[in-house]
């Protein structure tokens, strides 16, 4: 079995092609560059490289794809000649045009005394699907005759809990999906062309049709498991993006997951000691995934939304709240993959999700699945109070995840209200 933080946390690779001058990632489409339009003389030349470099493609991932000049940066649109994109700056952050988004930042609407979150909306976004689906998500394992463990439905568990804290604090809140029902219409065998094309990228012209059970070393270059990741990691997220982005256009989205270490068989799991925590925030591009012309649109839009200037402090905010709810210490990343920021449990990468949301995300990803610890906790399974774990008084897993998020989100928009 793959390690699991690669499998679930790796950056989209897989290509697709809307049309041989526009290269693009698997199941998407060739950008819309007019969707920049409406940015025009929004943000300084200074603030725009300052993103840049501090937050989305750092070390100079920019500089194949961008060039910036002392009025105006010019986007290049990957093979397609003489239609680069003109992106003029404002002169001041004083003369800037406001920013067109479809969400409101923390403390612009009026407060109202004891409920820090009214007004907003905030969409609940629980990882993976859970039930039949935590297999082949391979986010599912069990011992003998203990509780299964799934991630989908761990989150799904606290998302319910956590709708009800924030609706207290004033919110409106919208579950992104219903249960272990996917949002997506398709289907893993309503993406085998698109698998085999995939498989044919890679060289394999003749793949097995199906893999031999979960430890199969070579279930990766199968129609069967390509089909399937295309299913719940792309078409997946994809829809709730869409979800998102059109139909509720929420001020926040709370993306809520589990972490875990390499478990090896799921049928015969490996518990670690193991346990840590983190929060993501997009950003930290590298230059091949620039290359392709939808993930640098997304980049973009993101830049220019000024999502950085909430995400960031108010991962930051949950990150404290979570640290101390749990005790857990953070996570640290030994690949190029993630970049560290001023707190040692938020980074940026390039996540789907993050990147598709076209307002504020925090992206959780504490405890891990397979520590023997969290175990435990799972197979205590959720109540209410608290009880004696380790000599220490603990609330359940899922209220003790949910509670210390609407903590954090909370303080966050309260200090923005002064």
């Amino acid at each position: 079995m793959r390690h699991f933080l690669l499998l679930f946390l790796a950056p989209v690779v897989l290509l697709g092609w809307a049309r041989a001058s526009q290269p693009v990632s698997v199941l998407a489409k060739a950008p819309d560059w007019s969707d920049l339009a409406p940015f025009q003389k929004t943000i300084t030349r200074a603030d725009f490289l300052r993103l840049l470099d501090t937050v989305y493609a750092p070390g100079g991932a920019w500089k194949e794809c961008i060039e910036v000049g002392s009025e105006a940066a010019r986007i290049h649109q990957p093979g397609e000649r003489g239609t680069d994109f003109r992106l003029e700056f404002a002169k001041s952050a004083d003369a800037a045009a406001p920013v067109p988004r479809y969400w409101t930042p923390p403390g612009a609407r009026k407060s109202v005394p004891g409920k820090p979150l009214a007004g907003y909306t905030i969409a609940l976004d629980p990882g993976h699907l859970g039930g039949s689906w935590a297999k082949m998500e391979e986010r599912w394992f069990q011992i003998g005759d203990t509780a299964p463990v799934m991630e989908g439905e761990m989150v799904w568990l606290t998302a319910q809990h956590l709708a009800e804290r924030l609706t207290a604090l004033g919110a409106q809140v919208v579950q992104v999906r219903k249960g272990s029902e996917p949002v997506t219409g398709e289907r893993p065998r309503s993406l085998r062309r698109e698998a085999k094309a995939e498989l044919a990228r890679e060289g394999i012209e003749h793949p097995r049709e199906h893999y031999d059970g979960p430890n199969d070393p070579l279930k990766s270059q199968t129609v069967q498991w390509q089909s399937e990741l295309l299913f719940y990691r792309i078409s997946e997220i994809r829809a709730r993006a869409q979800r998102i982005n059109q139909k509720i256009q929420p001020d926040l989205v709370i993306c809520l997951h589990c972490n875990a270490e390499e478990w090896g068989d799921p049928a015969h799991p490996q518990l670690t000691d193991k346990n840590h925590l983190h929060l993501l925030v997009n950003g930290n591009y590298h230059p091949g995934e620039l290359a392709l012309a939808d993930i640098r649109h997304e980049m973009l839009l993101k830049l220019l939304s000024r999502s950085a200037r909430v995400e960031l402090p108010l991962s930051s905010r949950v990150a404290v709240s979570l640290a101390r709810a749990t005790g857990l210490p953070p996570y640290e990343y030994h690949s190029g993959k993630a970049r560290t920021t001023e707190s040692p449990y938020v980074w940026t990468r390039n996540l789907l999700a993050s990147r598709l949301y076209r307002c504020p995300v925090v992206y959780c990803e504490p405890y891990v699945m397979n520590s023997q610890a969290v175990f435990d906790r799972v197979q205590l399974g959720d109540y209410p109070g608290t009880q004696t774990i380790e000599g220490v008084e603990r609330k359940s897993l899922y209220r003790e995840y949910a509670d210390a998020v609407a903590e954090g989100v909370a303080n966050y928009f309260a200090e923005k209200e002064k």
